[in-house]
């Protein structure tokens, strides 16, 4: 079930990259739009691998899991202070953003740690 949320929020995630993507276009000086659009874009398919290689065991499932669920988090806090603050001009929350990019970080580190957890087989 896990491996099935992990893939539909990664489609999410590219979905909104577009949608942003097309709004920055329409909407003079959305850097951060265009910002938080790319990474939607570049996020959602490594999302979409580690899902795969936990599927099919070939990483530690588990924590490849955790590595994917805080992409999506850290995505969820980066991109979403971003668009907001392009379309509505104010934060999410205070240090979404910052809190976002420690979270991606994180995600790519622990992906980077499951790949060299044992694997049972």
């Amino acid at each position: 079930m896990a491996d099935r949320t992990l893939v539909a929020l990664a489609c999410l995630a590219g979905g909104l990259g577009v949608a942003a993507s097309a709004a920055a276009a329409h909407i003079p000086g959305a850097d951060s739009l265009k910002t938080a659009a790319h990474f939607l874009l570049f996020h959602a398919p490594a999302i979409l691998a580690l899902a795969g290689l936990a599927a099919v065991g070939a990483t530690h499932a588990v924590a490849t899991r955790i590595a994917a669920f805080a992409l999506v988090l850290g995505l969820a806090l980066f991109s979403g202070d971003l668009a907001i603050r392009a379309l509505a001009q104010r934060p999410l929350f205070p240090m979404a953003a910052p809190s976002g990019g420690i979270l991606l970080m994180l995600g790519w580190a622990s992906a980077a740690v499951a790949a060299f957890l044992p694997v049972r087989r």
